[in-house]
């Protein structure tokens, strides 16, 4: 499967200034992970990535199938010779994917963050499950979710430690 060729769009701030508007992740390679959803509900899986979504107000849909084809294909699992030369896809390992507004923090001003920069419900629910599709059909394997606006407790065992950040911006 090629990955789509992607270019990031731009977004007129109040200042006037122009910033680029883009989906991000937070990729964890782990050896297992779980999601405890309004402590309730409990999900898990074994060796492979806890990735942290944050989806913004401009996203779109390509913008999720670029960055679930990038993050499938990331060579961040190590081989037989110890290099990390292998991926998700490679490995046969899992995912789980959790939203995760807050990676839109805007903390230039003040001390209380804002987040004005991340999607609302409407627009942003429909593009996560799509990131979350899209993940799951090139793994040919469910990928687990978090709930989105639900209080969640994540745990994890980060492997390695490797921990990566994405947007697509970098797919430019």
């Amino acid at each position: 499967m090629d990955t789509p060729s992607y270019t990031p769009h731009a977004c007129p701030t109040r200042q006037g200034m122009i910033i680029l508007v883009i989906m991000k992740a937070v990729i964890q390679r782990v050896a297992g992970a779980s999601v405890t959803i309004e402590k309730e509900t409990k999900r898990t899986i074994g060796p492979g990535l806890l990735i942290l979504l944050g989806v913004g107000k401009d996203d779109t849909e390509a913008d999720g199938k670029w960055l679930a084809n990038k993050i499938a294909k990331m060579r961040i699992f190590q081989d037989t010779a110890g290099k990390m030369n292998l991926s998700v896809l490679d490995k046969g390992g899992e995912a789980m994917v959790i939203s995760q507004f807050t990676l839109f923090a805007d903390t230039n001003k003040g001390n209380r963050p804002s987040f004005n920069g991340s999607g609302t419900p409407e627009t942003a629910i429909p593009l996560y499950e799509k990131f979350t599709a899209e993940l799951s059909a090139i793994l040919e394997k469910p990928v687990p979710t978090g709930e989105f606006g639900a209080h969640m407790d994540v745990e994890l065992i980060n492997d390695g430690p490797v921990t990566i950040m994405m947007d697509t911006k970098e797919g430019k």
